[in-house]
């Protein structure tokens, strides 16, 4: 695989060598430092080899396989209790200042890739008995291959599982005379294989594992995208230390961490998602196949509220005056990809009748087991609780910037319920406990993370590595044709089929498949064989790829049915507005001025929408008219996708009395401005040019990488 790639175009490279050995577990015990711009502790990662991880998912596949030869046919599962209650919060006085961490005194040698200057530490190793020149040792044997990006590693070594008291039980010895490391692998094998019920003992054994005393470091190296880490006479995946903890910190420009400023000008930092994931928040393993839980404990000051990924509703516990400490664990295995972290001066927006309390799990003691029910591995499943499965809504949070909290009050926080029930209603049981609900800051960059590529993706190697299709292209994030046209397929697969169908295979969809990888042509082809034959209508999914997928504009499907759509209701009643508009805008300046004429409705957001882009095909609109029409709609107090299509009209017609609406959009909806950033250069006004430049001067600094690239590349 070719290292020397072109940042900004090529092809997203997932190095991990994940068909050797797979992280089960994460444990990140991490500071955050808004001074510096920097997030700093360790991290331990529990593994198991290929050969455990084969045999899993072989017997996973059977299942599968299985229920596809009974046609898949939807079971119903025994109810079972599932024991979750909070794990306890970790005391950050325990094991964490026991480990030798680096003065925050002494000079950091490590270049901008992460590689030490000093030739004995280009290994990571610092203690006398085990430096030596890496030229000559540690070269052979087996090659630990983590995606790592924009980190600075300085220690990197195994951790001894077997000095934590009471770990005998997960060992056929019953005294732990003679230490090895085919003995702490077999503690982390049989810990990493705990089954479902004990999940809470899981999580509190991984958690004095990943305090556990190092037992010998081991040789690291990194290059741009990995940490390579070796160890002396281990000459395969099973001879490799099963526990291990890295000693790193991020770095202030990091691709995976965005800091900046909340709506009301407080500090904040959040992980971006895109385009590289969490690579350069901690070492990982990227490929979606690399499915673990986590459980982290993170420290920052007192006025921050600190939110994660999780499936406890964590609160602060106070370590010293001035500094708190948050707790968060997940169960459910999920990619390193879905690992989130927002820190920030939140305010929690608390709803003004408490409809739903985070109730109490059943007993520890509840005999759950998930094997034969679901084909996901085992963790505690929501779908074999039979009190979850009737939960309607589930207990949710909202945290928010404080300048926004009452809009948050009176807009969102009474919507949620209603949107929790009714996709309950649609799909059935929620697959987490609970929700947490933050309103990002300005710059949030993603408009989602899919990349679509006629070319094949995910050719993996024998080592699991494999590349993104042109995933570093920072203009693939803005481009939302594949979102356009997957809504519109659903939306004509539940026309074609009816609804009933359709939502009943959804339903049956995700109760079959939740906590599974799946592919979208997996999903077509269940579909079609859930369908009878009559109502496929000629329909496979080679033919829905080749219309929906790999052709460009319109669907063929789409074009007939434009027609139908535009005797909807909703859309002859914006028709009826697009004609009033026309008429004003034609009349003679004195009588425009008397909107006694004219009577709008009054429209829905989605309605607004459709209005203004119909007005956009317009070759001439008035200043009055616009003018009319922003007052008539109160436009610039819309959402975000009615003032963007606002905010077009104003560009296109040059309405200089409007341009401060534009100046707001652009710094306060950065991701969607991109576009908007286009239209002002397109225009040719020196004006606009101006105004676009003036508004990224003031931007830039706090947006993300990729839109400030692709901005700049409009303007200069």
């Amino acid at each position: 695989m070719d290292l020397k790639l072109d940042p900004s175009r090529d092809d997203l490279p997932l190095m991990a060598n994940t068909s050797h050995m797979l992280v089960r577990h994460y444990v990140l015990d991490l500071d955050v430092d808004f001074e510096s711009h920097i997030i700093e502790g360790t991290i331990v990662l529990f593994f198991e080899d290929g050969k455990q991880v084969k045999k899993q998912t072989s017997s996973t596949k059977e299942t599968c396989q299985l229920e596809s030869s009974e046609a898949r046919k939807l079971r119903t599962p025994e109810p079972c209790h599932i024991p979750v209650t909070n794990v306890r919060t970790l005391s950050s006085k325990m094991g964490y200042n026991d480990f030798a961490i680096c003065d925050k005194g002494e000079k950091d040698t490590s270049d901008k890739d992460g590689n030490h200057d000093n030739p004995e530490q280009a290994s990571g190793l610092c203690n006398s008995q085990y430096c030596c020149d890496t030229g000559d040792h540690g070269r052979e044997g087996f090659l630990l291959v983590l995606d790592c990006c924009d980190l600075s590693v300085s220690k990197v070594e195994e951790v001894d599982v077997a000095a934590v008291p009471g770990i005998e039980e997960f060992t056929r010895s019953p005294k732990l005379s003679v230490i090895s490391e085919e003995l702490r692998n077999e503690v982390v094998g049989e810990l990493v294989t705990l089954p479902a019920d004990r999940w809470r003992e899981q999580l509190d054994y991984y958690a004095r594992c990943s305090q556990a005393p190092g037992c010998g470091e081991l040789f690291f190296d990194t290059d741009t995208w990995s940490l390579q880490i070796r160890k002396t006479g281990a000459l395969t995946a099973s001879e490799f230390p099963h526990a291990i903890r890295i000693w790193y910190k991020t770095k202030p420009e990091g691709r995976s961490v965005a800091w900046t400023s909340d709506q009301s000008g407080r500090p904040c930092v959040y992980t971006v998602g895109s385009p590289i994931n969490n690579r350069a928040l901690f070492p990982c393993q990227e490929p979606p196949v690399a499915m673990s839980t986590w459980q982290a404990t993170v420290r920052a000051a007192a006025s921050f509220v600190v939110l994660m990924s999780g499936e406890n509703s964590a609160k602060p516990a106070q370590l010293r005056e001035g500094c708190s400490s948050w707790h968060y664990y997940v169960t459910m295995p999920m990619p390193a990809s879905t690992f989130t972290i927002a820190v920030g001066c939140w305010t929690e927006i608390k709803s003004e009748t408490d409809l739903v309390t985070e109730r109490p799990f059943p007993s520890p003691e509840a005999n759950f087991r998930c094997a034969g029910v679901c084909g996901h591995t085992e963790y505690p499943c929501r779908f074999q609780d039979a009190s979850a499965t009737a939960q309607e809504v589930i207990p949710h949070r909202v945290f928010a910037p404080v300048c926004l909290r009452d809009v948050c009050q009176e807009t969102l926080v009474p919507l949620i319920p209603p949107c929790l029930s009714a996709a309950h209603s649609v799909l059935g049981t929620h697959p987490f406990s609970r929700l947490d609900i933050l309103i990002v800051p300005a710059n949030f960059p993603s408009l989602g993370m899919a990349r679509p590529s006629k070319e094949k993706t995910g050719q993996v190697s024998d080592s699991g590595a494999s590349v993104v299709k042109h995933g570093l292209n920072p203009e693939k994030i803005f481009m939302q044709v594949h979102y356009l046209k997957g809504y519109f397929l659903l939306r004509f697969l539940a026309k074609r089929l009816g609804n009933e169908t359709y939502f009943s295979f959804l339903r049956k969809f995700v109760h079959m498949f939740h906590g599974q990888l799946i592919l979208s042509q997996d999903f077509l082809q269940m579909l079609l064989e859930s369908t009878p034959e009559e109502k496929r209508l000629e329909l496979s999914v080679e033919n829905i790829f080749q219309d929906w997928l790999e052709s460009s504009g319109m669907p063929k499907p789409l074009r007939s049915e434009r027609q139908a759509e535009s005797e909807c209701g909703l859309a002859r009643q914006v028709s009826a507005e697009v004609t009033k508009w026309i008429r004003v805008n034609r009349r003679p300046r004195k009588r425009r001025r008397r909107q006694e004429n004219e009577v709008f409705e009054k429209l829905l957001p989605d309605q607004l929408v459709l209005l203004l882009e119909h007005l956009l095909e317009q070759k001439t609109l008035n200043p009055q008219t616009l003018q009319s029409l922003q007052k008539t709609y109160h436009l610039q107090e819309q959402d975000a996708e009615v003032r963007h299509r606002w905010c077009e009209l104003v560009v296109k017609h040059r309405h200089r009395r409007a341009y401060g609406h534009v100046e707001r959009f652009l710094q306060e909806d950065q991701a969607m401005g991109v576009y908007l950033y286009g239209e002002l250069m397109v225009s040719e006004d020196a004006r606009q040019q101006q105004l676009a430049r003036r508004c990224f001067e003031l931007a830039r600094a706090q947006m993300d990488g990729p839109s400030a690239e692709v901005v700049a590349q409009m303007l200069f």
